[in-house]
């Protein structure tokens, strides 16, 4: 074992002298601080009793090893449906609904910007300008919008419908987060869709309109089918990063929305936004979110591999 990693390092030192420095950068930024929060979901620490300077004074870390109490704490513990499952079943609607939106109007964005339209490179520029401004201008802009007396409000009374308040009513917070995330998202989708859509080769069009397929066949045996391979990596990512939409949520609302936290809002609200800072629970909801990520990542690839397979 030992020579075949020197004569692979004879061979390819260049390669893992290049890879190094991401290597490290990686341990540094991803590794150690995923070990360090693996290992205080094992203790009891908080803000009391995690090691600090006051001064020239150091006070030693005073916590406890704990074992998975943290984690049979946060899943079976009294009072666990209020503090995790119910942010769970929120967080997994607030994930569905998101992406469906993020995709169909992404897709719909798409086949409509694949047209030969006037002005088409215009339109593309005004539907990626919301990915392009940064994402906290954005929601800020929609937090003035969504006020009392906000363009929203002011626009829905002028047509004499219902102004909900949308930064205080529960039911309204979480439809106005679905929309700016969704407002946030639907270029991305957009743009990656109409890349899948440009490398569909025209001549399969032209077969299935000569055979007589309507629109809406030709859609669903061409378009969807050669779409099926951009759709499965767009979805993935818009569900890791719906799932873990920590500034859209966080920003439209603070810490003044307690039924529209999800999960990763709600574990930085035990970590940060508390006195005592609960550091173990916290970190206990990022593995545990770490895990649901994992095992959905997991069996949505098999999924994809077994349905491609079927269709070869």
């Amino acid at each position: 074992m030992v020579e075949r990693l020197k004569l692979s390092y004879s061979r390819h030192w260049y390669a893992y002298a290049m890879a190094a420095p991401v290597v490290i950068v990686l341990g540094v930024l991803v590794a150690y601080p995923l070990g360090r929060g693996i290992y205080l979901t094992l203790t009891d620490a908080n803000s009391l009793n995690v090691g600090h300077t006051v001064g020239v004074n150091h006070i030693p870390d005073t916590f406890k090893f704990v074992g998975l109490q943290n984690y049979a704490d946060v899943l079976w513990g009294q009072g666990s449906y209020d503090r995790f499952w119910s942010h769970f079943v929120w967080t997994i609607l607030w994930t569905v609904i998101c992406v469906t939106l993020t995709y169909g109007s992404g897709l719909g964005l798409a086949l409509l910007m694949n047209r030969q339209l006037r002005g088409r490179t215009a339109y593309r520029l005004l539907l990626i300008l919301p990915w392009a401004v940064p994402t906290f201008v954005t929601v800020f802009s929609w937090r003035l919008m969504l006020a009392d007396g906000g363009m929203v409000n002011t626009l829905l009374g002028a047509l004499h419908l219902p102004q909900p308040s949308w930064l205080e009513d529960p039911l309204a917070q979480k439809a106005a987060a679905i929309l700016v995330n969704t407002w946030c998202g639907v270029p991305f989708m957009m743009v990656s869709l109409l890349g899948g859509l440009q490398s569909i080769p025209a001549e399969l069009y032209e077969a299935a309109e000569m055979d007589g397929a309507t629109g809406w066949q030709r859609f669903r045996y061409v378009t969807l089918p050669g779409l099926r391979a951009v759709s499965s990596t767009v979805i993935l990512l818009g569900v890791i990063w719906t799932f873990n939409q920590f500034v859209i949520i966080f920003l439209l609302f603070g810490n003044n929305a307690p039924d529209v936290q999800i999960l990763v809002t709600w574990a930085y609200q035990l970590g940060f936004g508390q006195q005592p800072r609960d550091y173990a629970q916290s970190a206990s909801y990022g593995i545990i979110l770490l895990s649901i990520l994992i095992v959905f990542t997991t069996f949505y690839q098999r999924w994809l591999k077994r349905n491609d397979q079927g269709v070869i």
